[in-house]
């Protein structure tokens, strides 16, 4: 496992590269982010802005989404995986925002983990990225990304929210999250890691390393 150190050096390398980096998911306000990713659940973010761009020309408020209906909705992102299951939650979470929470998103998980369809995964974007919270939204990308690197050795999302909490400075908190995502995205990728560009290369501790980049 890396020390300390190395894991501070690890982020202020990638802070270097991306001052403030965000969501990739397109959204108007705070409840079209939480609309947004409740559908990018077992999706893509380039998936659901597909479908959500047109969507939230129209629909940007609770009120206005239960007025919407669910049929309708269902037609909207019906390119989006589980689009029944995530339109009949979404309509239902919407309902509950109006007569819970004055149409307002919650800034507590308790109160987001209850609304439909909404775990600790989809709680802690939205308490990051909206409310400011440091807390880290633990993904696929992130779950492989810090095994690899050898910050931790956790096996679930929980094990790996808990460990990274512990180990990453606080200084970095802020943005952790999608510091790894993003990097998960883009170079540390589950078959064919591109360490051929990978800034933090030299602290990884992932023994298959890709140092030479493909010429297919």
């Amino acid at each position: 496992m890396l020390s300390i150190s190395a894991i501070e050096e690890i982020f202020k390398k990638l802070s270097v590269l991306n001052p403030e980096p965000t969501t990739e998911l397109e959204y108007k306000n705070p409840y079209t982010l939480l609309v947004a990713v409740v559908l990018s659940a077992q999706s893509t973010d380039k998936g659901v802005n597909k479908a959500t761009r047109t969507l939230f020309e129209k629909v940007s408020t609770p009120q206005q989404m239960v007025e919407f209906g669910e049929e309708k909705l269902k037609q909207a992102i019906q390119t989006i995986g589980f689009y029944n299951t995530k339109a009949k939650n979404i309509i239902r979470l919407s309902e509950i925002l109006i007569q819970e929470h004055q149409g307002q998103v919650p800034q507590n998980r308790a109160a987001l983990e209850q609304l439909p369809g909404v775990g600790r995964k989809t709680a802690n974007v939205i308490l990051n990225t909206v409310f400011g919270k440091p807390v880290i939204a633990v993904d696929t990308h992130i779950l492989r990304v810090t095994n690899r690197l050898g910050i931790c050795t956790a096996k679930t999302p929980l094990e790996a929210e808990k460990a990274l909490m512990e180990k990453i400075p606080s200084k970095y908190l802020q943005h952790a999250h999608h510091w790894l995502i993003l990097h998960g995205r883009y170079i540390c990728q589950a078959r064919k890691p591109k360490c051929y560009l990978c800034p933090v290369v030299d602290i990884c501790e992932y023994k298959e390393k890709n140092l030479v980049k493909s010429k297919t």
